[in-house]
Parts: structure tokens; sequence; C-alpha cells
């Protein structure tokens, strides 16, 4: 298990919920795919809340030093994606979310749900 990314991943599920993003999980894509470890799929309720949820795991992450490789749709707010490599982040607008089933598409991959704020 790469320890680095997974800890990444724990902590911008730990800004999303601090931003009351919900329905947040991690998807364990190690054994999976060679593009990246994690995914760290979260929903907010509309264009401004994934905006808002997207900046602030930018702003936080950006404070320890770690920026993301490249980010697609943070302004328009309907589907945010954040890749830092390791760790690819996706906020989403339930509706939009539901339309891409990212969860369904990687079926196979551990998946981790996440409520309250993690270690």
């Amino acid at each position: 298990m790469n320890r680095t990314a997974h800890k990444l991943a724990h902590r911008i599920a730990n800004i999303a919920l601090s931003k009351k993003g919900y329905d947040i999980r991690i998807l364990n894509l190690e054994s999976l795919s060679t593009m990246t470890d994690y995914f760290v799929i979260i929903s907010g309720e509309a264009d401004v809340h994934v905006n808002a949820i997207a900046k602030a795991v930018d702003i936080e992450l950006s404070k320890e030093g770690i920026k993301p490789y490249g980010s697609e749709g943070v302004r328009e707010g309907r589907w945010a994606l954040l890749d830092y490599v390791d760790v690819v982040v996706h906020i989403f607008q339930e509706s939009i979310r539901q339309f891409y089933l990212l969860e369904k598409l990687w079926g196979d991959a551990p998946t981790e749900k996440v409520q309250d704020k993690l270690p």
C-alpha cells in the first residue's frame, strides 16, 4: 500500500468534510490502475458548494506544499477534478455523480466510506 497516497486521500476527505462535502468515498485503485492509486469521490450540493470544496482542498494542501498536477471544472462547479498524481479528487453535484457512476465503473476497487474525520 502506498501509505503516503493513502494518508493524502484521508487528508482530502477530512478537508471535504470540513466544507460539508458528503457521500465521500475513497477508492483504492492500486491493483487496478497504473494512472493513480486512489480516487476520492465527494458530493456537493450546488456549483458554489463544489467550488468551495475544491478550493478548500487546494488551499489547505498548498499550505503543506502539495500542489495539484492539474485541475478541471473548478470554476464551473458541476464536476471538479483535482489531480495529485497518486490521488485524484472528483467533486460532483449529485446528478452528475449519478450519471457517471465512477464507483460502479471501478466496482472492483476496495472502497472506504467516509462519514467522520479520519486519522
